[in-house]
């Protein structure tokens, strides 16, 4: 739909323009401009104004929306929303769909975040959904212990992270007893696909992508100090290389970068430049500390021909 308002862009020299605004699938268009859902740190509706505040730190501001701000904004949250979810590769039965409280750790303390918003609840994970760049999903088969003081359901992960969701009215309890059948059902599934996966020749270790993918997974094998990881998906193969500082920290996020990207791993090892010409990799990249961790521990990869198992050997024995 198109909306008449008044848009002002500072960063890029537009002042006050009244324009025709078009909310789409992958962000806002006007006139010959666009704000792609990538580049969107924070939206905010203040006294019948819009403020978008984007990652590199500028600030779009809509106003005069007249009769049509509930709808703006309404229709604004649900693209971005379902943009979201794309980018977090979310492919899973939705089971519930609630508003409700929501608490996210982050990186460092100035990246925490916490406020209402859509909380879901998905097969193999929850998923929490603010109107910012901060949504996670977070994997129930990584959980350490779930369990729900009052109205606030906290789901503690192997890491050591904290979530909590909750004052999700009538659905605060019900969100929970699914949450902690889907944690337990999930874990036996995964235990069991695991089980049926036999390491081969120099890997040790192995690991899946997302639970409904049967047939597909990962085998790791581990040097000092370094790691080569090979993806058995049926497409055309390579060796992924990995040098890190702390072994237990780096097995934690290869599992969870590995899982959380799914069928789309690409994302592991695309060049920057490639990663920035795709926008909904470039979301996914920024919801998900695990893959950021993963690519930034990269050391190349080894092509499979005639000269890998020498250099795979080189490697790990370095």
């Amino acid at each position: 739909m198109n909306y008449k308002a008044c848009l002002d862009i500072r960063s890029i020299g537009l002042h006050k323009e009244d324009t025709s605004i078009t909310i789409g699938k992958e962000g806002l268009s006007y006139g010959s401009g666009v704000i792609d859902f990538a580049d969107v740190g924070l939206m905010k509706p203040i006294n019948h104004r819009v403020f978008i505040t984007l990652l590199d730190g500028s600030q779009a501001e809509i106003s005069m929306l007249g009769f049509s701000f509930d709808g703006f904004w309404e229709e604004l949250v649900g693209c971005f929303a379902e943009r979201t979810r794309d980018a977090l590769f979310i492919e899973e039965e939705k089971l519930m769909d609630c508003e409700g409280e929501y608490n996210i750790p982050g990186e460092s303390p100035e990246k925490r975040e916490a406020g209402r918003g859509r909380i879901q609840l998905y097969t193999d994970a929850v998923c929490i959904l603010p109107e910012s760049s901060h949504a996670v999903r977070i994997p129930l088969c990584f959980t350490e212990h779930i369990s729900l003081n009052g109205y606030q359901l906290l789901l503690r992960m192997r890491t050591g992270e904290e979530y909590s969701v909750g004052k999700m009215g009538y659905d605060t309890k019900p969100f929970a007893e699914r949450a902690l059948r889907q944690e337990k059902s999930v874990k036996q599934q995964r235990m069991k696909l695991l089980q049926e996966i036999a390491p081969q020749e120099v890997f040790t270790e192995k690991g899946l992508f997302r639970t409904r993918q049967e047939g597909e997974y990962w085998l790791a094998a581990y040097g000092k100090d370094c790691c080569a990881v090979e993806l058995f998906t049926g497409e055309k193969a390579a060796t992924y290389l990995y040098r890190f500082a702390n072994r237990q920290l780096f097995g934690f996020r290869l599992e969870e970068a590995m899982e959380a990207v799914g069928s789309y791993r690409e994302i592991i090892f695309l060049p920057e430049e490639q990663l920035n010409e795709k926008p909904l990799y470039r979301m996914a990249v920024h919801r998900s500390a695990a893959v950021r961790f993963l690519r930034g521990c990269s050391a190349g990869r080894i092509i499979h021909n005639a000269a890998h198992a020498e250099k795979l050997a080189e490697f790990l024995g370095a």
